[in-house]
């Protein structure tokens, strides 16, 4: 499946240790859990999180990503990929926390000037169907939101293995703001949240280097 724009950028090991974490069946709200906050909810949200809105045993869906890549599809350079297969050598720079739920990436600053960047997923849920899977992504520097995405990926069949592919245009940044990114290694940070319906079944977060 493929469309634009969005801006998926996942951890493996991150949907890894959620899938661990819980093997329910349907996405309901954690017994105890803080109320879960709503796709509209964090679409309003005015800078990146201090916490995560949601606990890893969220995922009560098993989503787990098993393979991801990024790309620059004019000059068809290979930025990041990982994968939980040991045969597939990881491309590029990246650090994950204990959780699984913060990645650290070091880009080249020439990233910063692609202008049509292409993700490829790979993705397996468990025994239940997932009704209108959702992704919503909040890029900032210095919590000024610069980028933000959202994408439907729609229905999943359940107990399947899934491959999403992305192809979108990445706005050009003003100068300025590209040196500030540039001299200021890991203040570029995302949130990731991935919906079923309106429940967040999971959060992820990034930060971002260029060297």
């Amino acid at each position: 499946m493929s469309s634009k724009p969005t801006a998926a950028k996942p951890a493996v090991a991150a949907a890894s240790a959620s899938a661990r974490a819980s093997s329910t069946a349907s996405a309901h709200p954690v017994a105890g859990a803080r109320p879960s906050p709503t796709p509209e909810n964090v679409l309003r949200l005015p800078g990146y999180t201090s916490d995560y809105l949601c606990p890893i045993e969220a995922n009560t869906v098993g989503l787990n990503f098993l393979h991801f890549k990024i790309r620059d599809m004019d000059t068809k350079r290979v930025y990041f990929e990982v994968a939980q297969d040991p045969k597939i050598a990881q491309v590029g720079i990246a650090r994950c926390d204990p959780t699984g739920r913060l990645i650290q990436y070091t880009f080249p600053r020439e990233f910063l000037h692609s202008k049509n960047i292409g993700t490829a997923l790979k993705f397996s849920v468990g025994p239940q169907p997932l009704e209108n899977f959702r992704m919503i992504e909040r890029h900032y520097f210095r919590n000024q939101l610069i980028r933000s995405y959202d994408f439907t990926f729609g229905f999943v069949i359940p107990s399947s293995t899934n491959s999403w592919e992305v192809i979108y245009d990445v706005p050009p940044l003003p100068a300025d703001l590209v040196q500030q990114m540039v001299a200021h290694p890991h203040e570029t940070r995302s949130d990731s949240f991935y919906f079923v319906g309106d429940t967040l079944v999971m959060h992820c977060k990034a930060t971002y280097a260029y060297q």
